[in-house]
């Protein structure tokens, strides 16, 4: 049921955009035509990201780490917008992308926590150690920030929106997301375009 949703989503949104789409200058249409398959990967990164809040989730419920942690987080902003300039990236759009990804890492966090409170046979009986996470999520913000560089063009298209929402359907189903993966993803997502 949930494939036919998706696939319905798609469709709805393929057949939207090319019944409002105004033809693109020739320069904008070779830009446009790459832009979905170059979206992919910035987006699949940000999914994985996505998928690793479920760790960081059962490492830190039910002891005194808090979900927000604004130490950590503005080391990942400050490091993000001193890297940025040499990828060519806008320090302060880069820091909003980032601010999108660890703000759906917490809505992943928040969300189990809600589940396992609920339902405590569901809880996480063993706690992975928050220093072999950290590596992980690491590699990936330099996976997003080098992409994010990588698809400044695709970013500012003004497909982009579109093109955003219908790759980020499908990532969510290559993934298999439940809907609190999928709200997640759609929040990692919502600061991808720059137009």
């Amino acid at each position: 049921m949930r494939l036919r949703s998706l696939l319905v989503t798609v469709t709805a949104v393929l057949a939207a955009s090319a019944l409002f789409a105004a033809p693109a200058p020739a320069s904008e249409s070779s830009v446009e035509s790459s832009v979905g398959s170059s979206l992919w990967r910035l987006t699949d990164l940000a999914a994985q990201r996505v998928a690793i809040a479920d760790q960081v989730a059962a490492a830190k419920y039910g002891t005194p780490s808090p979900i927000d942690d604004p130490v950590r987080e503005q080391q990942i902003y400050d490091s993000v917008a001193s890297r940025a300039p040499g990828l060519g990236l806008d320090p302060a759009d880069a820091v909003r992308f980032f601010r999108a990804q660890i703000e759906a890492n917490k809505l992943v966090q928040r969300g189990l926590y809600a589940r396992w409170d609920a339902h405590p046979a569901e809880a996480p009986t063993t706690r992975p150690d928050l220093g072999q996470i950290r590596p992980v999520i690491d590699g990936l913000n330099t996976g997003l920030l080098t992409e994010l560089a990588a698809t400044v063009p695709a970013r500012a298209a003004r497909s982009c929106p579109v093109r955003q929402l219908v790759t980020a359907a499908v990532v969510d189903g290559f993934h298999r997301f439940d809907t609190l993966h999928a709200r997640a993803l759609g929040e990692a997502t919502s600061a991808t375009c720059s137009a």
